[in-house]
């Protein structure tokens, strides 16, 4: 289950991630990217990076700041995004779920007590946690909140 888009060799079209993820996975990405898209001058990349595990996905930037990755899965997509400052998960933290407060506790570390989250987004909640999430990397430039 959860399986990414592998196939190096063919990079998939909009309509085919779409297809592979299922509608209801694609439809949480459409509100993500719709946060994203409502909050920062966004720019959107279809790319393989990272080595062979992680397969295709979407790079978020907004001008030259790299916001996330999101990569596509079988009934599902992840997130993976860097947030060099622990405090800045701090002022969101409350608003966090218990399980976006676990993966924080848990994350990867690196920065100023930041670390590095992969977020599976297997529900509605999950994408305002991870629009918390981007927040917190990245203070909107048009006022708004997750």
């Amino acid at each position: 289950m959860y399986e990414r888009m592998l196939d190096k060799k063919n990079k998939p079209t909009d309509a085919q991630v779409e297809a592979y993820m299922g509608a209801e996975a694609a439809e949480r990405l459409r509100k993500f990217e719709s946060y994203l898209q409502s909050n920062y001058d966004l720019a959107r990349e279809m790319r393989f990076p990272y080595g062979n595990s992680y397969g295709w996905g979407y790079k978020y930037s907004h001008k030259s700041a790299h916001l996330c990755d999101v990569f596509f899965e079988d009934g599902a997509f992840t997130v993976m995004l860097q947030v060099g400052k622990a405090k800045a998960v701090e002022e969101v933290m409350t608003e966090l779920s218990p399980m976006a407060q676990e993966l924080w506790a848990e994350r990867h570390p690196c920065g100023t007590g930041g670390g590095w989250i992969h977020y599976q987004v297997l529900d509605d909640s999950a994408v305002s946690d991870v629009c918390k999430f981007v927040y917190a990397r990245k203070k909107p430039n048009i006022r708004g909140r997750a």
